[in-house]
């Protein structure tokens, strides 16, 4: 048994069982891949997925249970090069943060600038995806922490801590007739062509579910994944906007207005995630506590420490 047997169980599992696409991931030719695995199946003395001929369609019920193991295996060893990495260079290192446009814009700069001020030598690489892009980076060792109101408290592999929490409001161009409206409702916006977030970004479900219990059918004419594009298009003249309160900056914005309607929407909650059973880098440890000073750092600690079924969120 060897790494390599293991990272090829891995990758054929996230790969769909797609061994060409697991060749290819890992660098290597497709018949070693089929080798590896025929290896350790007979080392073993067990099969580890179903086939149909030469395909591989899912895994056996003793594959289930080994898949589970390998992902410990090779989390637990990519401890071991943190910790040794910890002690032996406290001050430098690579730290990857996974978010979107939204939060990267509009909620980290100030956190960003005090990380960089602090630890000038740590590189920071700052990965802009969709949530469910991010929860993939986490879960793959590719990101070490990642930031957004979706998706991340829905995956057992991770662990998620609430950030901050904040409403849509809507913005629109100076003279527009809602900015005289009074008081603004669901039905109001109904008859307006309006501009949001694409679907799975930003607290969009929460727009699109509003709407639905009032029985209302928003027109939606664009869309977009960042709040820079809605704003652009608001200005424009192609609809109403509706954003992330916190995405409107009065300086910025100038050409723009907007109406705060903190009853009109749900809240939401941006959330910091990190894979359950990762060690993080002291630097690491430094960033989650400044975006979430409430928690304290044990409590942050212990969340870490959990498997995947267990623990705090």
């Amino acid at each position: 048994m060897n790494f390599q047997q293991l990272r090829i169980i891995r990758e054929t599992v996230r790969q769909e069982f797609n061994l060409t696409e697991v060749a290819n991931a890992l660098y290597t030719s497709q018949s070693g891949v089929s080798k590896h695995i025929k290896d350790l199946e007979d080392e073993l003395g067990i099969e580890i997925f179903v086939r149909r001929g030469k395909r591989l369609l899912g895994l056996t019920e003793p594959g289930k249970d080994l898949v589970g193991v390998v992902e410990r295996i090779l989390l637990d060893t990519q401890n071991l090069r943190r910790i040794a990495d910890q002690f032996a260079s406290r001050e430098t290192g690579h730290f990857v943060v996974a978010t979107t446009h939204t939060q990267a814009r509009y909620a980290l700069p100030t956190i960003i600038k005090w990380f960089k001020a602090d630890y000038p030598k740590v590189h920071l690489t700052l990965l802009q995806g969709s949530p469910g892009e991010i929860a993939d980076l986490l879960v793959s060792g590719r990101a070490d922490v990642g930031i957004a109101t979706e998706s991340l408290d829905t995956v057992p592999e991770l662990t998620s801590f609430p950030f901050y929490s904040w409403h849509h409001a809507i913005i629109v161009p100076h003279g527009h007739p809602l900015l005289a409206a009074g008081g603004i409702t669901l039905e109001t916006l109904g008859d307006y062509p309006l501009i949001t977030y694409h679907e799975g970004f930003t607290g969009r479900a929460k727009i699109d579910q509003a709407f639905s219990d009032a029985g209302v059918v928003p027109d939606i004419v664009l869309s977009a994944i960042d709040a820079d594009v809605i704003k652009t298009y608001v200005g424009l003249g192609l609809g109403v906007g509706i954003v992330a309160s916190v995405a409107y900056d009065a300086e910025q914005d100038r050409n723009l207005a907007l109406i705060p309607v903190p009853d009109l929407f749900p809240a939401n909650t941006t959330r910091l995630a990190a894979r359950r059973g990762i060690y993080l880098r002291s630097y690491a440890h430094a960033f989650i506590e400044k975006v979430c000073p409430d928690l304290g750092e044990e409590t942050i600690k212990a969340a870490l420490r959990s498997q995947q079924n267990g623990g705090a969120d």
